[in-house]
């Protein structure tokens, strides 16, 4: 074969995998297809979930059957919301001997000590033996079209991760997103433990920083729940991590 030959057969190679690879890129970002369970060995990885009231009746013991190691539960929301589903939801997971830990969700509309204080009051004093209580920070509502101001989410967070520590005596873990974490949470790192979501493309394409747990999917189908949601998020263990450190005590 010419060498001609063979340069216009390598080139047109090459462009045929670059197509395919910003194909499957534009599709990922459009939410068309899902491709993080091709990085994610679901059969040799730690899996865990996380619920809310959406799943509505769960059954911990079905979801364990499946290999999931561990489940965060959502407890409160803002400065006056509460879960419903919470107090049985642990109830069932603790019942089934599954891991466990609870998470708030942030308001950027109220103040931080008063979350906290609605978090302590739904959640317990005591959270021995379970998983590092979480703050979820992500974008509600037009948030994401009207961002808060930086320094109004970082004193009112650093107020809510303050209270939660002079309460428990433990830094809570922080969720978020790699954008959001670029926005806002950047000055946190190294205090904290993160748990980072990233639902449409691997996590070390946008993400450099340390974490301990990735949100690999939202769209999740699991036996166990029913009565609500359709889906799960699933969310996997660094490899170079121990779910130990995640343990409370």
């Amino acid at each position: 074969m010419k060498k001609k030959s063979v340069v216009i057969i390598i080139i047109a190679v090459v462009a045929a995998l670059v197509l395919t690879f910003l194909t499957v890129f534009v599709l990922a970002k459009k939410k068309v297809i899902f491709i993080n369970e091709w990085f994610v060995n679901e059969n040799k990885s730690t899996i865990g979930v996380d619920i809310s009231a959406y799943q509505a009746d769960v059954d911990m013991a079905k979801l364990k059957e499946q290999h999931i190691a561990f489940v965060y539960i959502k407890a409160t929301e803002g400065s006056t919301f509460q879960d419903e589903k919470f107090a049985a939801n642990r109830e069932n997971a603790q019942n089934a001997d599954l891991l466990c830990g609870a998470y708030h969700f942030f308001s950027y509309d109220s103040p931080g000590s008063t979350q906290a204080e609605n978090f302590i009051n739904t959640a317990g004093d005591e959270l021995k033996g379970q998983l590092l209580p979480v703050v979820d920070v992500e974008y509600y509502g037009d948030k994401e079209e009207n961002p808060p101001a930086k320094e109004d989410v970082v004193r009112e967070l650093t107020a809510y991760l303050n209270a939660i520590e002079a309460h428990y005596g433990i830094k809570p873990m922080i969720y978020t997103r790699a954008d959001i974490y670029k926005q806002y949470l950047e000055g946190f790192a190294g205090e904290y433990k993160f748990w980072i979501s990233s639902l449409y493309t691997p996590l070390s394409w946008n993400y450099k920083g340390d974490w301990y747990l990735w949100q690999y999917l939202n769209r999740g189908k699991l036996e166990g729940y029913s009565g609500g949601e359709e889906f799960i998020d699933l969310n996997v263990l660094n490899k170079d991590k121990d779910l130990k450190e995640l343990i409370v005590g």
